[in-house]
């Protein structure tokens, strides 16, 4: 990714540093921003192992469109709906995988004959059960503090779709974790 200028005065090729200023640019763009991404990554997902590939990823696309990312009006929004992106379509292959398994398993005839239910309500799965677009709403807004505006840039929604999802999300939280639980998730904001 080096251009080529005339030859320099003593005949030699020079070689632009604008691809250097890229990778110094996206370098502290990475260490600055990769936890956080990782982090978003697992509050999509609900998967440890599965963060640190996401946010690996999400800067491996940065980096092959840096100039766009970095060229865009908030490019951390750009990364986050990266990230965003990323995790829906993990998040949609392991549903396509647990109904082709429950497929398999459906077909023995070995039967459970009452629901797994947990002892311990998780907060984790219970972000789980949202569908997307209102778990990207929550975690983004509560767990990350990002404005409304904020999370409708990295989401790519408009701000009333971000309150709309944001509130609905919060109340399916209250309902599967109780009142009390879903206000301390959010340190008592609604």
């Amino acid at each position: 990714m080096t251009c080529r200028t005339a030859p320099g005065p003593e005949g030699e090729d020079t070689v632009a540093t604008a691809t250097d200023d890229a990778r110094v640019e996206f370098q502290a763009f990475f260490e600055r921003h990769y936890a956080e991404l990782a982090r978003l990554a697992h509050l999509l997902t609900g998967e440890a192992d599965a963060a640190d590939d996401l946010a690996a990823d999400a800067m491996l696309a940065l980096w092959d469109r840096w100039d766009r990312a970095r060229a865009a009006d908030h490019p951390v929004a750009y990364a986050r709906g990266v990230v965003a992106n990323l995790a829906r379509s993990r998040i949609r292959s392991a549903v396509r995988e647990r109904r082709r398994v429950a497929l398999f398993w459906s077909q023995r005839s070995e039967k459970a004959d009452g629901p797994d239910v947990p002892v311990v309500v998780d907060v984790r799965e219970a972000l789980r059960a949202l569908p997307f677009r209102k778990r990207a709403c929550v975690v983004l807004r509560h767990a990350f503090d990002l404005s409304e505006r904020d999370t409708a840039l990295a989401l790519g929604v408009s701000v009333g779709t971000v309150k709309s999802q944001t509130s609905k999300g919060m109340a399916e939280l209250q309902r599967l974790l109780g009142p009390m639980a879903a206000s301390e998730l959010v340190g008592g904001r609604n």
